[in-house]
């Protein structure tokens, strides 16, 4: 199937599929991301929702979706998206159910869910090409229940379990899980990581991931203003810094063969992403920790290194 990409913000459907006035927070990172992916989507579209944040979202009886949603609890959300694909394809295969008709089936969780708790379940989807979308809206910490560590929780971060203290200046000490590796090697059709401050990179990466039947991963970063301590206004500003600096990047792999979609032409120190962010404050004040400024430095730089020879390799 070919693919016709959208160029500009002005290719971007006008119509929203979710109305306003939900309960989520001011500047939410993961809301601006959702209203493109839905855009993308279209409203044939089942969300089974995994317990965390965006549980929020559709409290009976009231719902901001034009599409169906079930909840479940937080590990067993692809669980539910097995037998929920499985109904459709019992009823379209006894003519009970148009095919036109049809929904896609989408999972829609936290990192909690998708880099924890809920991996277990995931891999075992995978592992059966359940033919689903899994949407992770990465707001970098347990959220939803007072912004604890999660394994998606970055180095030198401070969280409500990890706090930055005498017994440990850092915040926390361990790295963030790969989710994007984690996928890969189970080899799905496609996996993606995408921002809300690239829209248009966004809807052209679900465009593309409707060519393939199987699981596809989405991975938002996600601004979250209460757990990373920033001003509402300033989300989209944060997601946006976050790829210019090389701290997340744009990329997709489809059947395992990766590719970035977008690459700073040049890239900003790290620490302008840093300094705004209260959840990193402790790296800046009472005292200037350089040591470990540095090494989150050389993390990106490791990481873009890596890329740069993986290319010179593949040509």
């Amino acid at each position: 199937m070919d693919v016709i990409p959208i160029k500009s913000i002005k290719d971007i459907p006008t119509e929203e599929d979710i109305f306003p006035g939900t309960p989520t927070c001011a500047g939410c990172g993961g809301l601006l991301a959702l209203r493109h992916c839905l855009k993308a989507l279209g409203k044939k579209v089942i969300i089974v929702n995994a317990a965390g944040c965006f549980t929020l979202l559709s409290i009976y009886p009231f719902t901001p979706f034009q599409n169906s949603w079930l909840y479940t609890a937080i590990a067993c959300a692809p669980a539910g998206a097995q037998g929920v694909r499985d109904a459709l394809d019992i009823l379209i295969r006894k003519g009970r159910l148009d095919p036109e008709e049809d929904l896609k089936v989408v999972v829609l969780t936290g990192d909690g869910a998708a880099y924890d708790i809920g991996l277990a379940s995931t891999s075992g989807a995978i592992y059966r090409n359940l033919d689903f979308y899994y949407i992770c809206y990465d707001n970098e910490a347990y959220g939803n229940t007072g912004f604890q560590w999660s394994g998606a929780t970055p180095f030198a971060s401070k969280t409500g379990t990890t706090p930055a203290g005498r017994i440990s200046p850092t915040g926390t000490e361990l790295s963030k899980k790969n989710l994007f590796e984690i996928w890969r090697s189970h080899k799905p059709p496609y996996l993606a990581t995408i921002s809300p401050a690239h829209p248009v990179d966004l809807i052209n990466k679900f465009k593309k991931a409707e060519q393939y039947k199987g699981p596809k991963l989405f991975i938002n970063l996600s601004p979250c203003p209460p757990g990373w301590a920033t001003d509402p206004s300033h989300s989209a500003m944060f997601a946006k810094l976050a790829v210019d600096t090389g701290i997340w990047a744009l990329k997709e792999a489809i059947c395992g063969d990766v590719r970035h979609t977008f690459v700073p032409k040049k890239f900003r120190p790290v620490e302008e992403y840093l300094k705004g962010q209260g959840r990193f404050a402790h790296l800046f004040k009472p005292v200037r920790q350089e040591e470990i400024l540095a090494k989150i430095q050389e993390m990106v730089v490791q990481y873009w290194n890596e890329v740069q020879d993986n290319e010179s390799i593949k040509k």
